[in-house]
């Protein structure tokens, strides 16, 4: 390893779902601790850069926010390359994004690594009183297809902390021992405060 590298491993992971089920805000609130009420919809794909220690090994994940509107999706699927970890989102309150979760798995495996981790969000878990899909129904589609699953709240920071950190801690399972690689360059500035935290 280059010893201009400050990490041992670099990975790519991706956040991909519907428009509106809330990926920028779990990004923010993953990386910087902050919840935007009123976020615009992505455009194109943005990321940040975040750090951790496993098993005494420095991990940095550049993760990506892809938007969810149709009209980026061909561009989405370029950023989902040499991916091999990915949060695929669903809102609780919202049956058609669970109902297009079949759509987006098939990007995710489709054109990231072969052995990509996947996992499933039920996001915005503090409108649980207005849900219209079940946890049964999450876990249910996890199974069905291999995922980490977990129910999460930007807004509150619930689970959202350990989605990221488990989906890491997989990843690094899997790719553990491979040698560090460097993912497609970057074309665009971070997103606002994207950072990497100190350990």
């Amino acid at each position: 390893m280059s010893s201009a590298r400050k990490y041992d491993h670099l990975f790519k992971i991706v956040i991909a779902g519907d428009q509106g089920v809330g990926k920028s805000n779990l990004l923010l609130r993953y990386t910087r601790d902050t919840f935007q009420q009123d976020s615009k919809p992505t455009v194109g794909v943005e990321f940040a850069i975040k750090c951790v220690e496993i098993e005494g090994k420095r991990i940095e994940s550049q993760i990506w926010d892809t938007a969810g509107q149709e009209r980026y999706r061909a561009i989405a699927s370029l950023y989902y390359r040499q991916a091999v970890g990915a949060l695929l989102v669903y809102d609780i309150t919202n049956f058609e994004s669970f109902e297009n979760l079949p759509l987006w798995l098939t990007e995710i495996r489709t054109h990231g690594k072969d052995d990509i981790v996947v996992g499933l969000l039920g996001n915005k878990l503090d409108l649980r009183h207005i849900r219209a899909v079940t946890t049964a129904e999450g876990q249910q589609f996890a199974s069905e297809n291999n995922l980490l699953f977990l129910e999460t709240s930007s807004l509150d920071a619930h689970n959202v902390e350990l989605a990221f950190e488990d989906m890491i801690y997989q990843v690094y399972k899997v790719h553990g021992r491979d040698e560090p690689e460097q993912t497609i360059p970057m074309k665009s500035e971070p997103a606002s405060g994207s950072k990497c935290c100190n350990i």
